[in-house]
């Protein structure tokens, strides 16, 4: 017997979603997303990739990025793990979420990365106030890099800066895109008024998709090949991936 409560809750939050999606449909129709495609596009016809960088559930954003099939081959995701597996963290320094607030640590993993010169690099982060974030999107600019900002507009602006600069990730970026979560991310409530239903992990994923298209439509309107992972459960998917990661001189841990 199915709960009416539920029931109700399940379609609020599939209406939250939709309804924000829809959203941004009608802001890639309008070409509010063709500022970020456009540097993506230029980094990688520079020969530079596009690093995606995201702490916590942001991460997924990366993932959306980086190294995945119909996405973008000259892309590298870069995460906090790496200063344990690259760098000279330990996995203790992992518990917890101390990390991704503190701003000391933005600098060694920007190192870590290798970003290049002709690289872009997008950072996702539905608060956009933590130091590890600002940081990171800080060390880019000094290097010279484009900033693309993935977060939520409507939480960012009621919460306090946690990096010692008092900026937040959208004061850093080039380009601000707003996830269009609500603050707190939970969009519904239930009983007493419980938050729950977060968004951020979906229209997020929902961006990256659109940056991805939006560069591939650039590559093909130009009559070149889109740079595109096949999947590697497809025959010929390994063969085609790996020639492009060669061409690109991209290298992923497995």
């Amino acid at each position: 017997m199915t709960d009416t409560a539920t029931t109700t809750a399940v379609h609020d939050f599939a209406e939250a979603v939709r309804t924000r999606l829809a959203a941004l449909e009608e802001q890639a129709a309008a070409g509010a997303f063709d500022p970020a495609i456009d540097l993506i596009t230029d980094a990688i016809r520079a020969g530079g990739v596009a690093y995606a960088f995201g702490t916590g559930h942001s991460e997924a954003f990366a993932m959306e990025v980086a190294g995945r099939a119909g996405g973008l081959i000259p892309t590298k995701k870069v995460a906090l793990r790496d200063l344990v597996l690259l760098g000279d963290l330990s996995l203790a320094d992992m518990r917890g979420g101390n990390l991704e607030r503190d701003p000391a640590v933005a600098d060694t993993l920007f190192e870590i990365a290798q970003v290049g010169p002709h690289d872009v690099v997008l950072i996702a982060s539905n608060s956009g106030v933590n130091g590890s974030i600002v940081g990171f999107a800080l060390a880019a600019k000094r290097n010279g890099n484009p900033v693309i900002a993935v977060t939520s507009i409507d939480h960012t602006m009621q919460v306090q800066p946690k990096h010692p600069s008092g900026q937040r990730l959208r004061d850093v970026a080039d380009v601000v895109i707003d996830n269009l979560a609500p603050y707190g991310d939970a969009a519904v409530t239930i009983g007493a008024d419980v938050p729950v239903g977060a968004v951020s992990s979906i229209t997020a994923a929902f961006i990256a998709q659109v940056l991805t298209i939006g560069v591939a439509e650039r590559f093909v309107a130009a009559g070149e090949d889109a740079p595109l992972y096949l999947s590697a459960n497809i025959p010929g998917g390994d063969e085609h991936n790996i020639a492009l990661e060669e061409r690109f001189g991209i290298t992923r841990l497995a």
